[in-house]
């Protein structure tokens, strides 16, 4: 399998878990506990996966530049920026949401999933965006 194959899948991961992540919001609105905890355990799972994806990725492939001209370069960066800084803030958050929620520590389960949730499907749904710009409407720029 070549390393440049994790690209899509990490894309792929990032859109299932934007799905799981909207799945589990609509299920606890609904107060239906039991399928919240099933989509929102799903959605830490497989971004557990991506993070290790992503991170065998960059490893073997290195860095790969945007080659985007114009005015969607700095778009491109508007998107990626916060992307990365939240995507550092999220495996914290969604650890100590989940962890809270397992020891049945609901009012602060519910106090952090005010800011994880937001941040987490923001991140998640920029995920795919950036791939799309990245691979798919430009050319990348492999190391």
């Amino acid at each position: 399998m070549a390393y440049t194959s994790l690209a899509p899948l990490n894309a792929i991961l990032n859109a299932t878990a934007t799905v799981l992540l909207l799945a589990g919001f609509v299920f606890i609105k609904r107060k239906q506990v039991a399928a919240h905890r099933a989509c929102m355990l799903s959605a830490l799972a497989v971004s557990a996966v991506f993070l290790i994806s992503y991170l065998t990725y960059h490893y073997h492939v290195g860095e790969v530049r945007f080659s985007g001209t114009g005015w969607v370069r700095p778009l491109y960066f508007l998107i990626l920026i916060p992307h990365v800084m939240l995507a550092g803030l999220i495996v914290p958050l969604a650890l100590a949401t989940a962890y809270f929620a397992l020891r049945t520590r609901f009012t602060t389960h519910r106090k952090m999933a005010r800011w994880t949730w937001p941040l987490w499907i923001y991140v998640s749904i920029t995920g795919v965006v950036i791939y799309f710009m990245l691979y798919r409407l430009y050319t990348p720029i492999m190391p």
